[in-house]
C-alpha cells in the first residue's frame, strides 16, 4: 500500500496515525482482463485506486462505445457522478488488462473523512483535481484539432498506445478508427 500512501500524500500532508487509520479500510482486489467493475443500471458504492492495470470508462450510445477515460496506475477512479448522486450508473468500468486495485466503500470513506480532517482535505483536493482534468479535456475537444488531441495524448500518456486497442483510443479522442489511422499515417509520412 506504499503507492496508495504516496499518492494520498501527493495531495496533502497526512500524519502517520491518520494514514494508518484510513488505509485499514482499503481492500486489495484483483480482476481479470474483460471483467466489469460496473455496468449500466448498477449502483457504485466503491472508490478505487489503481495499483496495476488499465480500466476503460465508457458509455454505449447507438451501439457505439464512447470512451470517457482510461484509468491506469496511480489513478483514483469510480463513476463519480453516479457515486456522488447515489444513482444507477449509465457507464461501464471494464478491465482492459488484469488489474489490481485498492477499494474503499462509500460508507468506510465517510468514516475516514469524519475521523481525519487531513484525509477529508485529501478527498476534497482529489475531487477538485478530477474536476479540473475533466474540464481541460472538454476544452481540448472543443478547441484542438483531431491531430492536436492525438499529439497531446501521445505526449501525456504514451504508454496507452501499447496497452489499449486503437479503436478505443479513437473513441476517446472523438475519432473513428479510420480517422485515427489517417492521422497516424500523415504524421509518419512527415517524420
Amino acid at each position: 500500500m506504499e503507492d496508495l500512501k504516496k499518492k494520498i500524500r501527493s495531495f496533502t500532508e497526512v500524519c502517520d496515525s491518520d494514514m494508518e487509520f484510513g488505509l485499514r479500510f482499503f481492500r486489495k482486489k484483483t480482476f481479470k482482463k474483460g471483467a466489469f467493475l460496473l455496468k449500466p443500471d448498477q449502483y457504485i458504492g466503491d472508490f478505487y485506486f489503481m495499483k496495476e492495470g488499465c480500466v476503460s470508462y465508457y458509455t454505449v450510445e447507438q451501439g457505439t462505445a464512447r470512451v470517457m477515460e482510461f484509468f491506469t496506475e496511480g489513478y483514483f477512479f469510480t463513476d463519480l457522478y453516479a457515486y456522488i448522486q447515489e444513482i444507477p450508473s449509465v457507464a461501464y468500468l471494464e478491465a482492459l488488462e488484469d488489474i489490481t486495485v485498492y477499494t474503499i466503500s462509500k460508507t468506510d470513506q465517510q468514516k475516514v473523512f469524519d475521523h481525519s480532517h487531513q484525509l477529508e482535505r485529501f478527498g476534497r483536493l482529489s475531487m477538485q483535481r478530477t474536476f479540473v482534468i475533466n474540464f481541460q479535456r472538454i476544452n481540448q475537444h472543443r478547441n484542438l484539432t483531431n491531430q492536436e488531441r492525438y499529439l497531446e495524448l501521445l505526449k501525456k500518456r504514451p504508454t496507452l498506445f501499447q496497452r489499449v486497442p486503437q479503436y478505443l483510443i479513437a473513441s476517446y479522442l472523438g475519432l473513428t478508427p479510420v480517422g485515427l489511422s489517417k492521422i497516424r499515417k500523415r504524421l509518419s509520412e512527415k517524420g
